[in-house]
């Protein structure tokens, strides 16, 4: 496994996690008191980089659900007999959310724990004497709290912090990401540069970079939350040009430095995606370690009769809308939306009736169990692939995998077929019957990776890669009316991008013109399921909008509220808007 990543001390990096994490008084005392961490300031700070991984940027069920199941761009309904869970799913998607919600507790409580031992990182890095790259460890350690910071202000509009009085104090988005900005660009000479260094598992000039290009992209958003419209050309921080000019100026340094798009978008996305050459800053991920290395998304959106190896199988979750399915219509020719796999011996696995049998020639690491290869990109319509006979893969007579005609696990009468729309009995609640779980498309972005079972994956996950800043300039070119240059970007990444051999490598088509509708459509082909979609929306003014099971909301549901919990154990933050009683 080709990992350019940054594991310090893995072992006692879990270890210290599991017993923050492990005490049941953690929720009460987040965000009362910095804990401490014993060990060297090296441990220190991977554990900040371990809390990346522990469920907070990977699993479905915190920033992602967060940032995706709020947008068209994804929705986990009630399917059957599964996934009700007290309707948690449900009332992200339709809008319904509380002070009390367990998702909207459990990631605010992450991010503090992440902004808990990004301190103790400082605090034992700057304690440690005759330590080999101090100032470098220190800057990483100071720009991961900013990276943990600007996640709760983006999703909360406020978060805690401590001053140079060591008490605690409440930071709003509206001037705190003034100080975000300011904290990213100061650390930025003593951070490693990743043209050199090539580590891009650890925070480097180029993370930092991104971060700052993200940071400006949205500030106007925080500076006035609920406005029916932003100020885009706001002043920059250091009053050296606007907030676009930012943006522009932190991409361009990326887009001219030594990444470089992937005629392969899915490659991205791959298990062995170490050797990407447009991931910035990535989540590193590897089953062998106590790090979570999640597998989450990849196979919530896998149904469960569908299986990479004979033991392992997908869990029939989230899907996309039909809103989000139907931008790509005329456009399912784009390099982005599908890919079909090619085995070693030339077979190509069409998924679409017309196979026959696979290779059983591909093994599981360290398992070496027969492994079947399912398509990337939008999963539409009737699905095929391998059953399960007696504990592995139907074979053909010569010890092939034999490739089926698929139905619901859970529904064995019900064809496998990934429907575009979404019909629920009751259009505002997102509940299935049981005959009725097949529906939604179904993005297969990431490889699902049977080595680490259902569970875990070594597919490093990306933060900030290269097509982002592709879009961020695009939408910093437009907003400055400078619509050649928008154009121009776009372009970029749609002709980069390339078909598989069997379409003759093919690439996308180039646009003639870009306007914000089809600016903001062009986002989602590119960055559907990064954690990139509400604030777009935000941004586009596209996060009221009704779409599958959500009525139109009102502007406060663009930040969500402090949990209850916070607020029953501390007094120190104010509720938001629209959530007081």
């Amino acid at each position: 496994m080709n990992k350019k990543s940054f594991k310090l001390h893995t072992i006692a990096c879990g270890l210290l996690l599991v017993a923050m994490t492990g005490c049941t008084k953690l929720k009460e005392k987040v965000i009362d008191e910095v804990q401490g961490t014993s060990g060297s300031p090296e441990n220190a700070l991977g554990a900040v980089y371990s809390q990346l991984d522990n469920g907070t940027f990977v699993d479905h069920s915190q920033l992602f659900a967060l940032q995706e199941y709020t947008t068209d761009e994804a929705i986990l309904p009630t399917r059957g007999s599964d996934w009700g869970d007290g309707g948690i799913y449900r009332a992200l998607h339709e809008f319904t959310w509380a002070p009390d919600h367990s998702m909207i507790t459990n990631t605010w409580n992450n991010l503090n724990s992440g902004m808990q031992l990004s301190l103790a990182a400082i605090n034992s890095i700057n304690k440690a004497s005759d330590l080999p790259n101090k100032a470098q460890m220190l800057a990483e350690a100071k720009a991961l709290l900013a990276l943990y910071t600007f996640q709760a202000l983006d999703l909360y509009g406020q978060a805690p912090y401590r001053d140079d009085s060591d008490s605690l104090r409440v930071m709003k988005a509206a001037t705190g990401i003034d100080d975000l900005i300011k904290s990213v660009e100061s650390v930025i000479p003593d951070l490693a540069d990743l043209s050199k260094s090539k580590l891009n598992g650890r925070f480097s000039k180029q993370a930092a970079y991104a971060l700052l290009a993200d940071m400006y992209l949205n500030r106007s958003v925080y500076k006035d939350r609920y406005a029916s419209s932003f100020k885009f050309d706001e002043p920059a921080v250091d009053n050296n040009g606007t907030d676009m000019d930012k943006v522009i100026s932190y991409t361009t340094q990326l887009i001219n430095g030594n990444f470089k798009l992937d005629s392969n978008f899915f490659h991205n996305f791959d298990i062995e995606n170490g050797d990407a050459k447009e991931l910035i800053f990535v989540i590193s991920q590897d089953v062998t370690t106590l790090r979570a290395s999640s597998n989450n998304f990849a196979y919530m959106p896998m149904e469960r009769g569908q299986h990479c190896s004979p033991g392992t199988r997908g869990t029939n979750a989230s899907c996309t809308t039909p809103e989000f399915y139907y931008t790509w219509d005329n456009n399912h020719d784009d390099p982005r939306f599908q890919r079909k796999y090619k085995y070693k011996d030339g077979t190509w696995f069409n998924n679409d009736g017309t196979d026959v049998s696979v290779p059983a020639s591909d093994f599981v690491a360290n398992i070496q169990a027969p492994w079947f290869h399912f398509n990337r990109g939008m999963q539409v319509g009737q699905q095929y692939g391998p059953v399960i006979v007696n504990g592995d893969f139907d074979r053909t007579i010569d010890g092939r995998i034999k490739v089926s005609k698929l139905y619901c696990d859970k529904s064995t009468v019900t064809p496998m077929d990934f429907t575009p729309t979404l019909t629920f009995d009751n259009p505002s609640q997102g509940v299935f019957t049981q005959t009725q779980i097949n529906q939604g498309v179904r993005p297969f972005k990431y490889e699902f990776d049977p080595e680490g079972a259902n569970s875990k994956s070594n597919c490093d996950i990306p933060v900030y890669r290269l097509g982002a800043m592709y879009c961020m300039r695009a939408e910093a070119y437009l907003r400055k009316g400078l619509s050649a240059e928008a154009l121009a970007d776009v372009n970029m990444l749609r002709t980069s991008r390339t078909r598989e051999e069997l379409y003759n490598s093919t690439p996308g088509k180039a646009l003639t013109a870009i306007d914000l509708q089809s600016l903001y459509n062009e986002t989602g082909y590119e960055m559907y399921w990064e954690l990139y979609r509400r604030k777009a929306a935000i941004r586009f003014g596209k996060f009221e909008a009704a779409n599958t099971t959500k009525p139109v909301s009102q502007p406060f549901r663009r930040v969500f509220p402090i949990p209850q919990a916070t607020r029953d154990a501390s007094k120190l933050f104010e509720q938001n808007e629209g959530y007081k009683k």
